[in-house]
């Protein structure tokens, strides 16, 4: 008898307080109800997007005016990309040391510091980042 009693206790104190929380009316799954007056291509909307589509243009067309190279003056002439300036004998750039174990770094042949070339193709000329821009250490991928 004992045993039913603790059995259907907590049942009954479950139940007591299930019945406390109120029940949505919608449920947790159910979408709200939409209005049947309601119509997606109003007047409003319509100007709305017409707005919006003004918009996009202006901004698109202030880009574009961003793009445009200004116009060089007339006893200029623009200037073209050129090739390094050509050394008469051939420059022989030293070889950056592997590390072993670390693929993609390698030694700088300049000061031994540790350098990443992950990416580079081998033989590719590239400098020596441990050296300002104004010295220019250049070396290539072994």
């Amino acid at each position: 008898m004992k045993s039913h009693l603790f059995l259907t206790l907590p049942l009954i104190s479950c139940f007591a307080f299930v019945s406390c929380f109120p029940v949505p009316k919608e449920g947790p799954n159910k979408k709200p109800k939409e209005e049947a007056n309601t119509t997606l291509t109003s007047d409003e909307q319509q100007k709305i997007e017409e707005q919006r589509e003004k918009m996009r243009l202006e901004e698109l067309a202030k880009e574009a005016e961003l793009k445009k190279p200004e116009p060089l003056p007339t006893n200029q002439t623009q200037n073209t990309i050129t090739d390094p300036p050509v050394v008469k004998g051939k420059v022989d750039y030293p070889f950056g040391t592997p590390v072993p174990g670390k693929e993609g770094f390698v030694f700088s042949p300049y000061n031994n510091k540790l350098l990443d070339v992950r990416g580079i193709a081998s033989g590719t000329l590239v400098q020596d980042t441990t050296y300002p821009p104004s010295e220019k250490k250049y070396f290539r991928v072994p």
